[in-house]
């Protein structure tokens, strides 16, 4: 579809009340469907200023383009629904393109890529009330932890009431943890090590007062070989994130398809690889993935 900038700027600037009224008319679904698997596309890279993807440093920062991707996107058989802040949730909902999805809620977007204070990652995303209040489905949070830094800390805390009050209102959240590392360039890296993989999960399995709505958002192990003994580390239902795989994706595929077949993996939540695949075919990329389900 394209999309009409121009009229979600009429509607936003006359009519702002159309997106709680879109959002109280839209048709909701359970969480998983007959499967029991879940293929989610993720969009909530732009608030915390991560606008890359590859060797393009702000592949994501035409709005239309981002909205016209994940509108196709959506509309592929066996895609489940969308995470993405509120700014494109209400995007969409104008578009009337979230009927019969699940709709994750991004949470803490607060740890800008690059800053000093990236893991102080305060909630300045949707709140577990804003979840609630609109209908969507579940949250979405990221956890990552550098023992050297303290602002990881306070991201810890955070994360832990942030999954005592989704658990109150029985809503399920996705926490996404990490081991991370500043390099000697100053840039935050991700630790994938089997190690690190196993530690963050154990953390963030932990938290809050009930594990009860709680899953996890894990990556693929360095050596996607030891993914069977890592995700042994926790009971709780995880889905596995993409992150920016460059060019070669059936590399990335391959490490998906193993890891799908483990008992806690109930599936994907996959952006930029989705959304801005090496050649183009958005389509095509979507229904691969899918396929691996």
């Amino acid at each position: 579809m394209t999309v009409d900038i121009a009229e979600l700027i009429r509607t936003r600037t006359r009519h702002p009340e159309a997106v709680a009224e879109a959002a109280a008319r839209r048709k909701r679904r359970p969480l998983l469907g007959d499967t029991g698997r879940l293929m989610i596309v993720a969009a909530d890279h732009p608030a915390r200023g991560a606008l890359g993807v590859g060797d393009n440093k702000f592949a994501m920062a035409n709005r239309a383009d981002l909205l016209e991707r994940l509108c196709l996107a959506l509309s592929r058989p066996g895609v489940d629904g969308v995470l993405a802040t509120a700014d494109i949730l209400d995007d969409l909902l104008l578009l009337g393109a979230l009927d019969d999805r699940v709709v994750m809620g991004s949470m803490n977007r607060g740890g800008l890529q690059g800053a000093s204070f990236e893991l102080d990652d305060r909630f300045t995303g949707h709140r577990p009330e804003d979840i609630q209040r609109l209908g969507f489905d579940a949250g979405k949070l990221l956890l990552r932890i550098d023992y050297d830094d303290p602002g990881s800390l306070n991201t810890l805390e955070s994360t832990a009431r942030a999954v005592d009050d989704m658990a109150a209102r029985q809503l399920p959240v996705f926490v996404e943890p990490f081991i991370s590392r500043r390099a000697p360039d100053g840039k935050l890296r991700n630790d994938l090590s089997a190690e690190a993989v196993t530690r963050s999960i154990a953390i963030a399995s932990g938290l809050g007062g009930s594990s009860a709505y709680t899953w996890l958002k894990v990556p693929v192990t360095d050596n996607p070989d030891d993914m069977a003994q890592v995700m042994e580390t926790s009971t709780l239902p995880a889905v596995l994130l993409g992150g920016d795989v460059g060019d070669d994706q059936d590399a990335a595929y391959e490490k998906w398809r193993g890891a799908l077949q483990l008992p806690t993996v109930c599936g994907l939540v996959v952006g930029r690889s989705l959304l801005y695949p090496a050649d183009g075919d958005v389509a095509a990329a979507v229904d691969t993935a899918v396929g691996l389900l």
